[in-house]
């Protein structure tokens, strides 16, 4: 492990920090900051000549921001002859603009990821892409994780019983996921009948499947931006009669009104991942964060000794 070098950018320092206690190394020096005129500063304060670098850093809120920040790190250490740059990138921004639903719109999830490209990024390290097509958007390999072994093995930790589990998808989009986490969790399955009213609205019509009414009923998404969406399926199950709710995703966006909605919505626990920091006006008592520390530091481990990523999900949860 002595040619790796881990370095963060300032999105969430304390996952990269948490990566590091696993592999047993020390995180990298990385001075970041700002000119006078909002110009973004960065200077690598470590030799990284010849060295396998990995660079954390979500693209999480504010997104535009943290994106630079990591375009610029890249730079920074390509110029500085590294031998490869692995961008490790929890969460994706922009993931959600991956075609053109209407005329004269982006598609800006490939211009992000064909800007990661033409900065030097040499792979990428992502977790639960909110379109699985975005890997095909990279011209450098892909290595894409999944959080479902996290997000299960923190309900299974509960000890509920099976009989007694019925796992909702909260919208037809989202039914692989819920299969995926009934396969391993027991239980039942059902299905929100979701309609958009617009961009920014949607509307719960039905319940197909289960029956959810006293049952504990797990919701899973890959994230939570304002929360309305999930949160009116919440509603919609909750007055179908379920004993309790709890939700769990990957990415905790939590934007405009996600904290109101989580706070009026009839659940028990909310669990996300540490994919991207909470900050304290975001944590709720209901709000459970799980690690995914160890699983990307296993990556990060397989990627240095050019092992298989796959192996890690063989015979497991994917």
């Amino acid at each position: 492990m002595r040619e790796l070098k881990i370095l963060s950018g300032r999105a969430n320092p304390q996952l990269a920090q948490d990566i590091c206690g696993f592999l047993h190394l020390s995180l990298g020096s990385v001075s970041l900051g700002k000119f006078p005129d909002g110009e973004n500063y960065c200077k690598i304060e470590n030799d990284v000549r010849g060295r396998d670098v990995f660079l954390i850093q979500p693209t999480c809120p504010p997104v535009n921001d943290n994106l630079l920040e990591l375009l610029i790190m890249i730079d920074s250490c390509k110029r500085a002859s590294a031998a490869r740059v692995t961008v490790v990138i929890p969460y994706f921004g922009y993931a959600r603009q991956d075609r053109k639903d209407e005329g004269r719109t982006p598609i800006t999830a490939k211009l992000v990821a064909n800007m990661i490209d033409r900065a030097g990024a040499d792979r990428v390290l992502t977790m639960d892409l909110h379109a699985a097509q975005i890997q095909g958007f990279f011209d450098v390999p892909v290595d894409h994780l999944y959080a479902a072994p996290v997000l299960n093995g923190y309900f299974k930790d509960m000890g509920y019983d099976p009989d007694e589990l019925v796992v909702v998808s909260p919208d037809e989009g989202s039914i692989k996921r819920a299969i995926g986490h009934s396969k391993r969790l027991g239980g039942k399955l059902a299905i929100v009948d979701k309609r958009r009213d617009n961009a920014l609205t949607t509307q719960q019509k039905n319940i197909i499947g289960g029956p959810v009414e006293g049952k504990i009923c797990l919701m899973f998404d890959d994230m939570i931006s304002t929360a309305g969406s999930i949160c009116g399926a919440a509603k919609l199950v909750h007055e179908s009669g379920a004993k309790e709710i709890h939700l769990a995703a990957t990415h905790g966006v939590l934007c405009g009104n996600a904290i109101e909605n989580l706070s009026e919505a009839p659940i028990k626990s909310l669990c996300l991942t540490n994919t991207i920091p909470l900050t304290p006006e975001k944590k709720l008592n209901s709000i459970q964060t799980v690690s995914v520390a160890p699983m990307l530091a296993e990556a990060i481990r397989r990627i240095h000794h050019d092992q298989s990523i796959s192996a890690m999900f063989r015979g497991g949860e994917n």
